[in-house]
């Protein structure tokens, strides 16, 4: 299936972008001119529109947004001293869950917030809810949001959840905050977004010290 589409969406590069007549009427084209080419032509297309709108969409409301603007220099440079220092600033931390999502890689990071939320709640019935929701959307192999963890880690984690407490993501919460340190983070530092913010940061206070 996957080679197929793979094979379908060449196809339908070669034959739309700047191809020659001759070209279109080839054997090769005529086989996806059919039902199956505009099918996937459509889904192609609008998967890459609404992949672009939305990235765009995200990035502009991470730079326009004043509090970061208004940020001092130091503050924001203290965010590469440490993963903790980054994620314990709301500043910080909220620029680096948007960046994620710009590359739908925020999966991590929004599990690591959830196991936050889950060490507050009180009630024992609310904890078992929680639990089982917290498995289907960040553990379970199925999971739409599913976490880069080992095979033992997901089936440790999975057997605590059967009878969940309030440590129960302890383990797996500590694991995935160390991959989110050794990468996540990294990528973060180095990211066009966050240097555009230091520079910018730096020329307002070389403006202001005039």
């Amino acid at each position: 299936m996957v080679h197929g589409l793979s094979f379908t969406v060449e196809l339908i590069q070669s034959c739309v972008h700047g191809c020659s007549s001759a070209l279109l009427y080839s054997p090769h084209c005529l086989v996806v001119l059919d039902f199956s080419f505009l099918f996937f032509f459509f889904l192609f297309n609008t998967i890459l529109s609404f992949r672009s709108r939305t990235t765009k969409t995200r990035l502009r409301l991470i730079c326009n947004v004043e509090e970061l603007g208004s940020r001092s220099i130091h503050e924001i440079t203290k965010w590469a001293d440490s993963f903790d220092v980054l994620l314990s600033n709301k500043y910080g931390l909220a620029m680096f869950r948007a960046l994620l999502k710009t590359e739908f890689s925020d999966e991590n990071i929004e599990f690591w917030l959830t196991c936050k939320d889950y060490k507050k709640i009180k009630s024992p019935v609310k904890l078992v809810s929680k639990a089982n929701k917290i498995y289907k959307e960040f553990i379970d192999v199925q999971a739409p949001r599913e976490v880069n963890i080992d095979f033992r880690t997901r089936q440790e984690t999975r057997q605590k959840l059967l009878e969940p407490t309030f440590s129960s993501l302890n383990e797996v919460q500590v694991r995935v905050y160390s991959l989110m340190e050794k990468d996540s983070y990294p990528w973060f530092l180095r990211s066009k977004i966050y240097q555009d913010l230091l520079n910018r940061t730096q020329m307002q206070c070389q403006r202001k010290s005039f």
